[in-house]
């Protein structure tokens, strides 16, 4: 019988690739700005979940790249943003905050 081995499994954990839902708010904002290769990458890899009226991006990525992604949707915190853009931008955070731990 072959040996399996798993892909990358002397990577270091921060390198591997981690699937965070993204709130559809933020990826629709995220679509409309200009992005590196490897964030657009992995936005046009998502898998979109219907969630009642709305949608979350299943993003699968290395967690450098998730943090990249919500630095660039810091316009959507501030006072003058929707407040669902803004709860939508915290509950990605969160999200992200909880890679670090």
């Amino acid at each position: 019988m072959p040996e399996h081995t798993v892909v990358g499994q002397d990577a270091p954990a921060s390198e591997l690739p981690v699937a965070l839902d993204m709130p559809g708010k933020v990826a629709d904002f995220l679509r409309a700005t200009e992005l590196e290769t490897a964030e657009r990458g992995a936005l046009d890899q998502g898998v979109t979940v219907r969630r009642g009226q709305g949608y979350t991006l299943r993003v699968s990525t290395t967690p450098e790249v998730h943090r990249r992604l919500l630095d660039r949707c810091q316009p959507l915190d501030n006072a003058t943003a929707i407040p669902a853009q803004r709860k939508a931008r915290r509950e990605y955070a969160n999200r992200v905050n909880t890679l670090g731990e």
